[in-house]
């Protein structure tokens, strides 16, 4: 990883990974049954959620295309015991900074390695960038780049992609504020 920033591939079409986010909507046997016919397009990973970790094991267990699974967690010592992922799924901004560390650790020591879950927005591009930034079992980070027009506006400084690097912020705290008299001019629908 080059110093000052997180590596982001720029790859032809033929050199993209697909990752395929299946969440809660199968039981076992329907995650089992629908990764195995998948296979053949050598997903880069598929992410399930359950809220039990020994059948998220056996999916595991059954199927080829490694798993990646706790953006929900439910209980974080009971999935990394049962082996029951390949890559974690840790949210910072739903766990917390404090939380997200301790579920790093754990899956470190599991040889298990994170890819925060990003889909927010700038603020937490930032918070799990500087997340990423410090955990030794850091994979890639989710960045949601298809939003609209004016989400940078959101923010006093927008996260910056540079060559394919995100660069850290090197601003107090994360790097950037809320933009207040913006979020004001677009409220929740």
């Amino acid at each position: 990883m080059p110093s000052g920033g997180l590596h982001f591939s720029r790859a032809s079409s033929a050199d993209v990974e697909v990752l395929l986010d299946l969440n809660f909507n199968f039981k076992t046997e329907g995650y089992i049954r629908l990764v195995r016919a998948l296979e053949r397009h050598r997903l880069m990973w598929v992410e399930i959620d359950s809220f039990d970790p020994r059948a998220l094991a056996l999916i595991r267990r059954s199927i080829e295309t490694p798993l990646a699974s706790c953006e929900s967690l439910f209980g974080r010592r009971q999935f990394f015991e049962n082996y029951a992922m390949d890559v974690g799924i840790i949210d910072v901004p739903w766990n917390g900074i404090l939380e997200s560390m301790k579920i790093a650790a754990m899956a470190e020591a599991y040889e298990v390695n994170c890819a925060p879950h990003n889909f927010y927005g700038h603020l937490s591009t930032l918070m799990s960038t500087h997340f990423c930034a410090v955990i030794p079992n850091f994979r890639i980070m989710e960045v949601d780049i298809d939003d609209v027009p004016w989400k940078d506006d959101l923010v006093t400084e927008p996260p910056r992609i540079d060559n394919g690097h995100l660069i850290m912020p090197t601003k107090p705290g994360w790097g950037a504020d809320i933009n207040e008299g913006m979020v004001k001019r677009h409220p929740p629908k």
